[in-house]
């Protein structure tokens, strides 16, 4: 989270990936709150570009900065 917060302040967007192996497939929901709670606590620095979405065995979510 620190480097979130770092990225932010500079400007630039981040990507956060969660992957998931083996059994961890059956629980894509704990990954997905994890990425929402991700989201509510930069809720205040920056916004959701996009929710997020598996693609394949990754779960992605693009955070950019704050429109001033």
């Amino acid at each position: 989270m620190r480097n979130v917060f770092k990225f932010l302040a500079n400007g630039d967007k981040v990507k956060i990936s969660l992957r998931f192996r083996g059994r961890e497939m059956a629980h894509i929901n704990l990954g997905r709150a994890l990425l929402e709670r991700v989201a509510e606590d930069v809720k205040d620095v920056g916004k959701v570009e996009s929710m997020p979405r598996m693609e394949g065995r990754q779960m992605i979510m693009m955070i950019g900065q704050m429109p001033k």
